[in-house]
């Protein structure tokens, strides 16, 4: 335990997010150690900081000004929200380049035991901003872990109504881990989530099943009645003019200029 200033810094260091109390304790001597320039400019940016920086009136988003660029860019896509916890999370998207939509940052994930539930989140300026029949789907890119999957499900639930069609960010394996290091509902959802690898010829059931209804068809078009089949029309002879006479196309033979009458039958005038 220290005295006055520096025991108060320690205690001050040690409430931020990941230091401990050792943490704490070195850098509390690093900053005694340091120039007093540099330290003094330290402080300034973190007055500035806190003077400047405020959220999106829109998103929810880190900004300096009332909108923030990603908000005022007409570029992109507007039809598609991103949802994630925090602004850290909009910057780990946007490294990626695979999204060209906007978003809409929660400002943290459901947890009871801190004391956090959805009136303490954005979501009902979430829901004010689906009243826009221009947005067609929400992808939900809430973290991996017991909190995120709850509030992936408060929100799938709460906006379903809306008919908004809803993903969730696929997740699975990293690239570069070993299966055996990895946890059951990891390689669980590996496998909720395989997809087909490339384009793969036919197997033999396959193969079967094509044979099996070529073989159908033909036998369905063998029992069909032939009365019920339409007959093949024949042509009418038509008469070509062949050195100013008529000619049957037909038979190639001259035909009559006059209507063909057919005999009478004699046994009827008897």
């Amino acid at each position: 335990m220290y005295e006055g200033a520096v025991q108060e810094l320690i205690d001050e260091l040690g409430r931020l997010p990941g230091i401990g109390p050792k943490s704490a304790q070195r850098i509390a001597f690093h900053i005694l150690d340091a120039d007093a320039e540099d330290m003094t400019r330290l402080a300034a940016s973190i007055q500035l900081v806190k003077e400047k920086v405020k959220f999106c009136e829109i998103c929810f988003n880190i900004s300096e000004q009332e909108i923030c660029a990603i908000c005022r860019d007409e570029r992109r896509d507007g039809t598609k929200i991103c949802i994630v916890e925090e602004s850290k999370d909009v910057l780990a998207i946007e490294r990626t380049r695979a999204f060209s939509g906007k978003y809409h940052v929660l400002g943290g994930s459901i947890n009871p035991l801190a004391g956090i539930g959805p009136e303490q989140l954005h979501i009902r300026e979430l829901v004010t901003r689906l009243a826009d029949d221009s947005i067609t789907e929400l992808i939900l890119a809430t973290d991996p872990n017991l909190e995120g999957e709850a509030t992936a499900v408060y929100l799938v639930r709460a906006l379903a109504p809306l008919g908004i069609h809803i993903t969730r960010l696929a997740s699975g394996l990293p690239v570069g881990g070993d299966l055996e290091y990895a946890d059951e509902v990891t390689l669980a959802r590996a496998f909720e989530g395989r997809r087909a690898a490339g384009r793969t010829a036919p197997g033999p059931a396959r193969l079967k099943a094509e044979k099996q209804e070529a073989t159908e068809k033909d036998e369905q078009e063998e029992s069909e009645d032939p009365a019920q089949k339409p007959k093949a029309q024949l042509p009418e002879p038509r008469l070509l003019h062949v050195g100013g006479k008529p000619v049957d196309s037909g038979t190639g033979r001259e035909a009559s200029s006059h209507p063909v009458v057919p005999e009478m039958d004699n046994r009827r005038s008897q």
